[in-house]
């Protein structure tokens, strides 16, 4: 039923906001794609067809995440794997099946612009977003 494709991005909560996204540009050579306002705290980097979301810890979206990672603790909020195109309610069918629980689809920004996901968590407590590779 599902076919991966790619890792459309990953999303790094963080403390050191600016740093991070410096040491992926400057020295990893990512390059700045999109800036949203500071109160929502995120900055999406182009790394070849994948994006890396830095966010703030302390903004809106970052708190969503709960307190700051610590050494013994989760600095990434979720993965997005790149699906082949499917039909929604015959995805969260299928999921639900398995014993899956998973959200609502909605449309997010995504490594290829704007695109219908929804998120599940996986059995390790992973968060997971689902997207179809877009046509």
């Amino acid at each position: 039923m599902i076919k991966p494709i790619a890792l459309d991005h990953i999303v790094l909560r963080t403390t050191k906001y600016q740093a991070l996204i410096d040491f992926y540009c400057d020295v990893l050579g990512c390059v700045v794609e999109r800036v949203l306002p500071d109160d929502i705290g995120l900055t999406q980097l182009r790394a070849g067809s994948s994006l890396i979301d830095i966010v703030k810890v302390n903004s809106t979206l970052g708190k969503v995440g709960g307190e700051a990672p610590k050494t013994t603790g989760n600095n990434v909020d979720h993965f997005c794997l790149q699906i082949a195109a499917f039909d929604e309610t015959a995805l969260k069918n299928f999921l639900t099946s398995k014993g899956v629980e998973v959200g609502d689809f909605e449309e997010r920004y995504g490594a290829e612009g704007m695109g219908r996901s929804l998120y599940l968590t996986d059995i390790a407590g992973n968060n997971v977003e689902l997207r179809a590779k877009i046509p």
